[in-house]
């Protein structure tokens, strides 16, 4: 045999040889997402695999699993798609009531409740925006039971609007605030904190697909943004690998364990809170921080813990006001008040939030007494 032919011969074998790894490599892949979307499709198993876990995949599938079971576009059925937060709440509602047997309604913005506010400052009524979640949002009670509304009630001579959005990261806060809250020019921010949602940070997709910011060189950087629709997401779900999403699960899992996620999350919270502080600022608002962490916690001591203890020093050497809400929690304990102490706040626990901090605002001067009034006690429903 030639040379030429012996080259030609081994080069013929070596394709060969490379074909064949290429379609036994092609055909494990196959088989690991087979296995993988099997696995996925299975209830049981899958649950056993996700729980306790809050990565993007988790979340993605959760929804998509929903969606097809209830037609739900987002979460609930009076959540919107909204092409920059991900989700917000449909304008115009008008008396819903809700899965937890509540009464909801929503202005043509798309706030909480039946009032109408103009963008423009009202000089004779200081406004005071509140931003937050769920528990601001004022899941499982009515528009007259949320804190923000008790607050308007007990100073009169202010205007409250509530901008709480159910599942809200910090990261979708600040994005409303810079879209709409500083159209309202508030004189007052107030952010109702709840230190859960700086897991929600670190996701681009929660209650639905969201954005989400990463550090570049030490900034902020908008990533997802603009959020793909409902249909968009499904399409998209069909070619997405169910392997990969086992083994970014894994990962996700190694990222707790070894402490990068924890020092990611705590990272980039720090800088997107930072960054809605100084928005407040710009705005020439009083920022405010109200601590709602733990506050059904039955502690001996209204003392705080040293996680809260730093929050709070460390929001106040930055510049904002911060309110510490245990305390009047353990006070109405004191005098017999039995509170809801599973799920969102209900309607006694709201009220005694708006008093904390209309009693912080009106202290500290921050607004004068001439716009308080005294409201009746409510009651929790269990």
């Amino acid at each position: 045999m030639s040379t030429a032919n012996l080259k030609d011969c081994i080069s013929r074998s070596a394709r060969k040889k490379t074909v064949l790894f290429l379609l036994f490599c092609v055909y494990v892949l196959l088989l690991l997402e087979g296995s993988a979307r099997i696995f996925v499709s299975i209830p049981t198993l899958w649950q056993q695999v996700s729980k306790g876990q809050t990565c993007d995949a988790i979340w993605r599938i959760w929804w998509v699993k929903r969606h097809k079971n209830r037609h739900v576009d987002v979460f609930y059925s009076f959540d919107i798609y909204h092409p920059t937060r991900g989700w917000s709440l449909k304008p115009n509602i008008k008396d819903k009531t809700t899965a937890f047997g509540k009464t909801l309604n929503s202005n043509s913005k798309g706030i909480r409740g039946k009032l109408e506010y103009k963008y423009e400052k009202n000089w004779e009524k200081p406004r005071i925006l509140v931003l937050g979640d769920s528990f601001t949002f004022g899941d499982e009670v009515s528009d007259d039971e949320t804190y923000p509304h008790f607050l308007q009630q007990m100073l009169p001579g202010t205007e409250v609007i509530n901008f709480g959005v159910h599942g809200y990261g910090h990261d979708q806060m600040l994005i409303y605030l810079k879209e709409e809250g500083v159209k309202y020019e508030p004189h007052i921010v107030v952010l109702g904190v709840i230190l859960d949602d700086t897991h929600r940070n670190v996701l681009s997709f929660r209650d639905y697909a969201k954005p989400k910011f990463e550090l570049v060189n030490d900034q902020l950087k908008l990533r997802n943004s603009p959020v793909p629709s409902p249909e968009e997401t499904l399409e998209r779900e069909l070619w997405r690998s169910k392997f990969f999403d086992l083994l970014s699960v894994l990962y996700h899992t190694y990222l707790v364990k070894s402490g990068r996620y924890e020092k990611r999350r705590k990272e980039i919270s720090d800088i997107i809170l930072n960054e809605l502080l100084t928005t407040i600022k710009s705005m020439n608002a009083v920022p405010v921080f109200v601590y709602l962490t733990g506050i059904r916690n039955k502690r001996s001591s209204e003392g705080m813990t040293l996680v809260e203890e730093s929050f709070i020093a460390h929001w106040k050497k930055k510049g904002s006001h911060c309110i510490f809400i245990r305390p009047y929690v353990s006070s109405a304990r004191g005098k017999g008040f039995v509170l809801k102490e599973k799920g969102h706040f209900g309607p006694k626990t709201n009220q005694i939030i708006a008093r904390g901090i209309k009693e912080y605002l009106t202290q500290n001067k921050i607004i004068g007494n001439k716009h308080e009034i005294v409201i009746s006690d409510q009651k929790d429903v269990p």
